[in-house]
């Protein structure tokens, strides 16, 4: 844990301007085998501090590589010639931000930052598992890896906190052969929020869920095209998750919002099937900690749930400080910055989508003809709420049975358009938060849904 710099510096700021100092430590380890190879093993270490400055409509920042209060202090004091010197140049004549709450958290728990032999031993030993029991595949992947973000935050106004974020994930690629020479491929990730030692105690706890990976390969490896078009199609949490992220979530941050995103006019309007509701969820979601839980953001609001749709109309925008005053909404914590040098942009935490009545087997037998799809390993969106995500397994339905796995397919459509045809909503929530989301700079989110069932265009051979 970074020694405390910075909470004796609040005599610095300077009187009648908000402004926050940041501390801060993030962390990345991984280890790569391919083919039982070891291809990568990196650790990286990045630390330092950061200061930003409002004056009437104008933020000023710096920032330094250095953990020390000698470096906070002189980056506050930079913040604040920068303010002051855009403030006379732009002259945006905007006052000071709207009041917020303010106090302190609990300082969170320290986590172990394990040796690089931990992450070696385990993606070995989940190696020769695989290697072992599947000497046919034409190529497998094992990749261990964790990352963690330690900051400490100051403000003027707002809360000040100390907190941690880490998380930890293994990755399995198997690859495969079809008879006609034609590649064939399924990943997992599993894991989640907690040190690597703590999320992963026993690489043998891994082995069922590879023995399912594996038979998903084999079905893929005998499998279809599917047909190109409009199609019944049962999306599973995953992807429900990654479309309420990618083509629904970023419409609706408030500075997208205010670029032209399509989601600005449609405020009070139904934008969805009544059946659907999502939220950016701040640390606690469905009575459990979400995957990537956020206290408080790096302007020091004090992090809530931000409502986007109720049943299905779209009721609230993600907002920062600045634009909540904009827009007369008020900010609830999706300003964040991901590491020490850059400022906090409005970002997403762990959106979903809310889980419905349905049981997932219910919906697959009231399904005449269609697909399932299950996994994806990429999709693009715009703010014109425009997807296309890739599908790397799923399954045809036919007379409400799952058929023959399918191959790597394509699904796109408008996301308000698409989710206004959903009929059924499982009752089941899947959450995934192994990755980044890329808005500017990295950040880590969660996403997640129930499986739905809509139309949707669905590519072909």
């Amino acid at each position: 844990m970074i020694p405390d710099i910075i909470s004796s510096l609040h005599g610095s700021f300077k009187p009648g301007a908000h402004s926050e100092l940041r501390a801060q430590r993030s962390l990345a380890r991984r280890v790569v085998l391919l083919g039982g190879n070891l291809v990568g093993n990196t650790r990286q270490d990045s630390q330092g501090v950061s200061a930003r400055v409002y004056s009437n409509g104008v933020y000023g920042f710096a920032s330094a590589a250095d953990l020390s209060q000698d470096a906070a202090r002189k980056a506050l004091d930079t913040a604040s010639q920068n303010a002051l010197f855009l403030d006379d140049k732009v002259r945006p004549g905007k006052g000071a931000l709207p009041q917020i709450a303010h106090g302190s958290l609990p300082r969170q728990a320290d986590f172990n930052d394990v040796e690089q032999k931990r992450y070696l031993d385990f993606t070995q030993a989940l190696d020769s598992y695989i290697s072992g029991k599947y000497p046919g595949l034409a190529s497998r992947t094992v990749v261990a890896t964790a990352d963690s973000m330690e900051k400490q935050l100051l403000t003027s106004d707002g809360y000040a906190a100390h907190t941690l974020a880490p998380r930890s994930y293994v990755y399995v690629i198997l690859n495969a052969v079809t008879d006609k020479g034609m590649p064939v491929e399924v990943f997992r990730s599993f894991g989640g929020r907690g040190s690597f030692d703590t999320v992963f105690t026993d690489p043998a706890a891994l082995y069922g869920e590879v023995d399912r990976l594996y038979e998903h390969l084999m079905n893929k490896r005998e499998g279809t095209f599917a047909k190109a078009g409009v199609a019944t199609c049962i999306l599973s949490g995953e992807l429900s998750g990654i479309l309420a992220h990618e083509a629904v979530g970023h419409t609706v941050e408030a500075d997208l919002v205010l670029g032209g995103s399509v989601a600005g006019p449609m405020l009070g309007q139904m934008v969805a099937s009544p059946l659907v509701s999502m939220t950016d969820f701040a640390h606690t979601a469905f009575d459990q900690t979400a995957p990537l839980p956020v206290y408080v953001d790096d302007e020091g609001v004090l992090a809530e749930d931000a409502e986007l749709i109720r049943n299905g109309k779209l009721v609230g925008f993600m907002l920062n400080r600045e634009l909540g005053r904009h827009y007369n909404m008020r900010p609830q914590g999706n300003a964040r910055a991901f590491a020490f040098n850059d400022e906090p942009l409005i970002r997403m935490r762990n959106t979903a989508i809310h889980p419905g009545p349905n049981k997932l087997q219910d919906m697959i037998a009231g399904t005449e003809e269609g697909y399932y799809l299950m996994y994806t390993n990429n999709g693009q969106a715009d703010t014109t709420g425009e997807f296309m995500f890739g599908v790397t397994l799923g399954y045809e339905i036919k007379n409400g049975k799952l058929g023959q796995a399918i191959f790597d397919t394509t699904i796109s459509g408008v996301a308000f358009d698409m989710l206004k045809t959903v009929d059924m909503v499982s009752d089941q929530v899947t959450w995934a938060s192994s990755g980044f989301c890329g808005k500017k700079q990295p950040m880590p989110v969660g996403v997640g849904g129930p499986e739905l069932r809509c139309q949707v265009m669905i590519g072909g051979r």
